[in-house]
């Protein structure tokens, strides 16, 4: 699935799916932009792109800021003149009971970041994916089909991300443009570490039927295929990889 000549933009890419996304991206021969929060991770990742591919563009961003949302549009564009891929997957996960009173906030801060920059940043790529016929891919999550306990905001989140990404999917497509989504299980990443919480799927006693958790590689493969021309047939879809835990839910 060669990607050559292709400018691809992937958001929460300094770690985890986000990473391998980009480098897997870099080794089809993508022109790569990844985005983050976190410098010294983005450079680590550009570097792990640049053994595999081209050096990609980094920008040191939140998304869950209207500026910096702008300007990872336009400084992609002034770098490349165009954008075919986008892939919003950058996110974050709070845990919190509704009963503490503290669930009106940590809703607040989780829409912004994983459903509002999706929003903005869909709106803003949109004219430039539909001169290019590109596509988008968001990164949802199970929780979007499950509950877990006192994830409420969370789970909340990721079932308007794959909802947007229908409607977003459905609106575009009369102009060539592709919406899907991606919705894994547990997954081998540092969300736990970037989050309110050490603890790790373990501790919360998570299980899979095929009684594994992935690594963040093969989401980073159903990422390329959905961005791929193989799957030109497909938008409005959210692809679950979740090693069966919906299964046992």
């Amino acid at each position: 699935m060669s990607f050559k000549n292709k400018v691809v933009l992937v958001t929460g890419a300094s770690s985890g799916i986000g990473a391998a996304t980009a480098v897997l991206f870099a080794k089809e021969g993508a022109d790569v932009v990844i985005v983050a929060r976190n410098e010294t991770k983005l450079k680590n990742v550009a570097q792990e792109c640049a053994k595999v591919g081209k050096y990609p563009l980094v920008i040191k961003a939140d998304v869950s800021d209207d500026d910096d949302d702008r300007r990872i549009i336009n400084d992609t564009i002034a770098k490349f003149n165009k954008l075919d891929v986008l892939v919003n997957n950058a996110g974050i996960l709070r845990f919190g009971p509704i009963l503490d009173g503290q669930i009106t906030e940590q809703y607040d801060e989780i829409m912004k970041t994983n459903v509002r920059s999706v929003v903005r940043l869909t709106s803003l790529a949109a004219p430039y994916l539909v001169k290019t016929k590109g596509n988008i891919v968001n990164v949802s999550s199970v929780a979007g089909y499950s509950i877990s306990d006192k994830a409420a905001a969370y789970c909340t989140s990721k079932a308007a991300l794959s909802h947007f990404s229908r409607a977003s999917a459905l609106e575009l497509a009369c102009h060539g443009v592709r919406v899907n989504a991606v919705s894994p299980g547990p997954v081998n990443t540092d969300i736990f570490a970037n989050s309110d919480t050490i603890k790790t799927f373990e501790d919360f006693g998570v299980k899979t039927a095929l009684n594994r958790v992935s690594g963040p590689e093969e989401i980073a493969d159903l990422i390329l295929f959905l961005a791929s021309d193989k799957a030109k047939g497909i938008t409005g879809s959210d692809y679950v990889s979740d090693n069966g835990y919906l299964l046992l839910k």
